[in-house]
C-alpha cells in the first residue's frame, strides 16, 4: 500500500473513534512530515486523500477540519430475479470547463497554499474524475500558469491614471500588485523572476511600469534593471505572507501570539548584545504593510535620482 494511503488509514481511525471529532484541526501537511518522516508531496496527498473521502475539509484562517461524520453510503439495490442490472455509467463531469478548474485551484490555494494544490484534490473539490481534469488543462504547472492568469486579470489601470506623474504611476503599480499578493498569498512564490511564465493578465503591469520609466528618458537597461527591481522587491515582501499564513496554520496562532510564546528565549538570545537589546526593550511594532510602504518609498527616492541624471543629459525631453 502506498504510504500515503496508510498515513490517510491511520487519520481516518483516529477521526472515525472519536479522538478527533467535527470541527478539531486536523494534522498539516508540515505536522504530517514531521510526525510520520515523509515528503511534503506525500503529505499533501494524504490531506487530499481524507478530503476526497470528505473526512476534512479547509476553512480559511484555520486549516483543515474534521467535517461532520457522513451518512453510511446505501447499498445499491438488487435486481429482481431473471433481471440484469443496469450497467453503471461513469460520473457525468457536471459542465466542467477550464474555468471551473482554474476558479478551484485559486480557491484552494487561497485557502490553503500551494502545496495543498493537485489535480485530485481540484477532481474532489469538482466532484469529478481526475484524468478528466487533463482535457482542459495540460498538467498541474500548466493549471498555475493559468491560475496567475486569472488572478493577475484584476489588475487594471484607468485612462486618468495615465496623466499622473511617474512617481505616482510607480507607486499605484506597486500597491496593485502588494494588495493582489495579499489577497492570493500563494502567487509570490509562484511567479518566476528567472524564469518568467506565460502570464498574459500580467503585461498590462509590465507595460505600465515600462513605458513609465521609458517616459522619463532612462535607457533600456536601466529600464528593465528599475522595473524587474520594483516587481521583486514587492513580491520578496509578499513571500512573508505565504509563509505566515502556513505557519499560522500549522501552529494555530498569529505572528503576536508566537512571538509572546518566544519573548522569553528571544530575550536570552539578545542580552550579550546591547544595542539589540535596548531597542528591543522600546518596543518595536511590526507591521508587513508598513514595512512594504517604507522600502517603497525608500526605493522610488532611489529611481528619482535615475530620472533626474536622465533628465539632466542633453537634449532630453522626459517628462517630469
Amino acid at each position: 500500500m502506498d504510504r500515503y494511503k496508510q498515513i490517510a488509514g491511520e487519520l481516518r481511525q483516529r477521526i472515525e473513534s472519536g479522538e478527533l471529532r467535527p470541527g478539531d484541526r486536523a494534522p498539516s501537511t508540515r505536522e504530517i512530515t514531521r510526525r510520520w518522516n515523509v515528503a511534503m508531496a506525500t503529505a499533501t496527498k494524504v490531506l487530499a486523500e481524507l478530503r476526497g473521502q470528505g473526512l476534512v475539509r479547509a476553512v480559511p484562517g484555520v486549516g483543515t477540519v474534521v467535517t461532520e461524520a457522513p451518512a453510511p453510503a446505501k447499498p445499491p439495490a438488487r435486481p429482481a430475479p431473471g433481471e440484469r442490472p443496469a450497467p453503471r455509467r461513469p460520473a457525468a463531469e457536471g459542465g466542467l470547463t477550464t474555468d471551473r478548474i482554474v476558479a478551484a485551484a485559486v480557491e484552494i490555494a487561497d485557502a490553503e497554499g500551494l502545496e495543498a494544490l493537485s489535480m485530485r484534490r481540484v477532481a474532489a473539490e469538482l466532484d469529478a474524475a481526475a484524468m478528466s481534469l487533463y482535457r482542459h488543462v495540460p498538467d498541474k504547472d500548466g493549471l498555475v500558469d493559468l491560475m496567475m492568469d486569472r488572478v493577475f486579470s484584476a489588475v487594471s489601470f484607468s485612462p486618468a491614471e495615465t496623466a499622473l506623474p511617474w512617481r505616482a504611476r510607480l507607486e499605484l503599480a506597486a500597491r496593485l500588485l502588494w494588495d493582489l499578493f495579499r489577497a492570493h498569498p500563494w502567487l509570490a512564490s509562484a511567479l518566476s523572476v528567472t524564469r518568467p511564465q506565460p502570464v498574459a493578465n500580467a503585461l498590462p503591469f509590465g507595460e505600465w511600469v515600462l513605458s513609465t520609466l521609458v517616459a522619463e528618458g532612462l535607457d533600456v537597461p536601466t529600464v528593465f534593471t528599475a522595473y524587474l527591481t520594483l516587481f521583486n522587491y514587492v513580491r520578496g515582501t509578499a513571500l512573508n505572507l505565504e509563509m505566515e499564513a502556513a505557519a499560522e496554520a500549522a501552529t494555530g496562532q498569529d505572528a503576536d501570539a508566537w512571538m509572546a510564546q518566544q519573548e522569553a528565549q528571544f530575550m536570552e538570545l539578545v542580552a550579550k548584545h546591547p544595542t539589540f537589546l535596548r531597542l528591543t526593550m522600546e518596543g518595536y511594532d511590526f507591521d508587513l504593510d508598513q514595512l512594504f510602504e517604507f522600502g517603497l518609498q525608500h526605493l522610488l527616492n532611489g529611481f528619482a535620482v535615475l530620472v533626474d541624471r536622465a533628465a539632466a543629459q542633453p537634449g532630453s525631453s522626459a517628462g517630469s
